[in-house]
């Protein structure tokens, strides 16, 4: 869905409407991609809207920020602020959310350091990423030709630009071959991640998940969807997945922020299960909805309510640091 092209966006401090958030076509960000960025989303529920997880989405990008050695000029309580000041400048009640740091405009070269790190916040009205009814019937996904990055080489833990454009290789093989979604591997064959979304694969009523080591971003839905399942009983387990785990499961899905939950019909044109959501995956995706749509009480205390008024609660950070190494 196209942008609207009306609200306003958070730039450096300044609410600007979007048509004039731009930047200069010299910025170092637009040559180099040397930008950190988050997504997250804000719910509408009975209670008010809520952002899901909002702090622990700009602790990675502060993280995220740190590895890359970029410095904001604004501080973490203060973007959080702002955050909530744009959504509610905007009269949403629920959206997408994207905070942006990147390096500005003053001159060109790999070295980065002379150029200013700049801040941004976008927000806009975006729906189920891979359409409503897949949430309930699910997608057909492909491995990719396309690996995650070695270790040592970019970090995998940082959510950069610069790394997505090894997600858009993924995701538009996936599409030309006639899928929704394209799974990668890491550099040693193993299970990895979607384009832009974790993995779950189901197998005997034991639910696994790759773990850090293998190229993953550290999902802030990952880490939930986690915590979800073991509230629930089932036993977790984060391990080195081969690639035809995939093809003998009993179920699997996808988690992020875009796609929430979202189960995986087939694998390369091989079927999943019995080819429909599963019993595991629809009760942590009723587990995952009944939290951010405020139906159930929030023990993880997962939600930020927006407007005055409205209980504030502080979102458990979690373990989705490097320093932590989990999430």
């Amino acid at each position: 869905m196209a942008f609207p092209g009306t609200g306003k966006v958070w730039m450096n401090g300044s609410l600007v409407d979007w048509a004039d958030a731009k930047i200069h076509i010299a910025s170092h960000v637009v040559h180099y991609g040397s930008a950190v960025f988050e997504g997250a989303r804000c719910y509408s529920t009975p209670r008010g809207s809520a952002c899901f997880r909002l702090d622990a989405h700009l602790r990675r990008l502060y993280d995220s920020a740190k590895i890359y050695r970029m410095e904001p000029q604004i501080g973490f309580d203060d973007l959080q602020e702002a955050v909530l000041d744009t959504i509610r400048v905007n009269a949403f009640k629920a959206c997408y959310i994207r905070p942006i740091i990147y390096r500005g405009y003053h001159t060109l070269g790999v070295n980065p350091f002379p150029c200013p790190v700049d801040a941004a916040i976008l927000l806009w009205d975006w729906g189920a990423y891979l359409g409503q009814d897949a949430l309930t019937n699910g997608v057909d996904v492909c491995v990719s030709s396309w690996s995650r990055s070695a270790p040592n080489t970019f970090p995998t833990l940082a959510k950069t630009s610069a790394n997505y454009a090894n997600s858009s290789l993924i995701k538009m093989e996936a599409i030309v071959e006639g899928y929704s979604e394209g799974i990668a591997l890491d550099t040693f064959g193993y299970l990895s991640e979607g384009s832009g979304q974790n993995l779950f694969v189901v197998r005997d009523n034991t639910l696994y998940t790759p773990p850090l080591t293998a190229s993953i971003l550290p999902g802030i839905t990952r880490n939930s969807v986690i915590a979800l399942a073991r509230d629930l009983g089932y036993k977790v387990r984060e391990e080195m997945l081969p690639r035809e785990l995939l093809y003998i499961a009993d179920e699997a899905f996808f988690a992020g922020t875009a796609v929430e939950i979202t189960p995986i019909r087939s694998v390369d044109k091989i079927t999943i299960g019995n080819g429909r959501r599963g019993p595991m995956t629809e009760a942590v995706q009723q587990a995952f909805f009944d939290v951010i749509n405020g139906e159930v009480h929030d023990r993880h205390r997962w939600l930020t309510y927006v407007y005055p008024g409205e209980p504030r609660q502080p979102a458990a950070v979690g373990r989705e640091t490097a320093a932590a190494a989990k999430k």
